[in-house]
């Protein structure tokens, strides 16, 4: 194992699966010679050269669009989206025509395209940047979404989404691109619609999505402290949902948070509530908490959007509330 970023794994994935596959591309806003503008990409045009490594115009509906099209002529695009809220340019691309082109074919034409966007909540880049909306795509049926929290995930998950001959939405986070973690140096993958227990407890279930899960770990060290056995879960995978190794751990511990970066109403979090609720409703102890967004537009003011956010103390003071804890 070595320490290294975000950005690093991230690249590491692209590098090596072009390497294992020349039909691998890359394209996007300054994803060549600027090597991206979060330094993804940095020397991959020269290592694999312009043919492979394309700067396209600053259009979201000719990335995806191109990539539609190079992915149905038999290559592999990986289409990058600079910021998660622009994909909407490109709606139609990702939910009319790349979602359902294998199905309208029956099964004859393949699309196997990743489009990597990430967003920016915490980087103080305002309300047309910040936002955080998985609820638009995984209604989309035919399109996987995928939303890593750490290094080691962000690398085994992207490998694997680029090997998918189904098209993947992978959303990043931008405040996570410097933050390290281990990374072995064999190669490796981990399977998508696989989630994963970052932390064992008996007492408590939290399930945290993308970068909301370096919160909960931080809320589930203050239980600790506390007597409380928190355990953390991070579905990595949003479509495919592994909804089972969540409700194992709902069964156990009969209490549950789900906390994530999107508004309540329709969200993400509703979803995984509400499959619970199906399946485990004689398992708990109490109402399931979910700790998002408020409904309301990204704050550009760093310190307002520091209240807006998410953070291990609405965590702590959501288990509080409802389940009675003196914390």
């Amino acid at each position: 194992m070595r320490e290294i970023t975000f950005v690093e794994a991230l690249r590491e994935a692209i590098k090596e699966e072009m390497k294992r596959d020349e039909k691998i591309i890359v394209l996007g806003e300054d994803v060549g010679r600027y090597g991206g503008v979060y330094k993804v990409t940095q020397g991959l045009i020269e290592e694999f050269g312009e043919q492979r490594v394309l700067d396209t115009p600053i259009s979201e509906i000719a990335i995806i669009g191109a990539a539609a099209g190079a992915a149905l002529g038999g290559l592999k695009p990986i289409a990058e989206i600079m910021y998660m809220d622009f994909a909407m340019i490109a709606l139609d691309q990702i939910v009319t025509q790349i979602a359902k082109m294998r199905f309208m074919s029956g099964g004859q034409l393949k699309i196997p395209i990743v489009i990597r966007t990430q967003y920016s909540l915490g980087r103080a880049h305002g309300s047309q940047h910040s936002q955080f909306f998985p609820s638009w795509f995984v209604n989309s049926p035919g399109i996987k979404v995928v939303s890593p929290s750490t290094p080691y995930d962000a690398k085994g998950l992207l490998k694997s989404s680029i090997r998918e001959e189904n098209p993947v939405l992978f959303i990043e986070s931008g405040v996570l691109y410097r933050t390290k973690g281990n990374v072995p140096e064999e190669e490796y993958t981990i399977p998508l619609g696989k989630a994963d227990i970052k932390k064992k407890g008996d007492d408590i279930t939290i399930i945290a999505v993308s970068r909301c899960l370096n919160e909960a770990i931080k809320a589930s060290n203050i239980l600790e402290e506390k007597g409380i056995s928190a355990e953390v879960i991070d579905p990595r995978t949003l479509i495919p949902l592994d909804i089972n190794t969540i409700l194992s751990s709902v069964k156990k511990t009969g209490k549950v948070v789900i906390v994530a970066d999107d508004v309540k109403f329709c969200s993400i979090t509703s979803e995984i509530a509400m499959q619970i609720i199906e399946n485990a409703f004689d398992y708990l102890d109490g109402p399931i908490v979910r700790i998002t967004s408020p409904p309301l537009p990204v704050p550009f003011s760093p310190e307002l959007e520091k209240m807006y956010m998410v953070d291990e103390n609405k965590i702590i003071k959501g288990i509080q509330q409802n389940f009675g804890y003196k914390i």
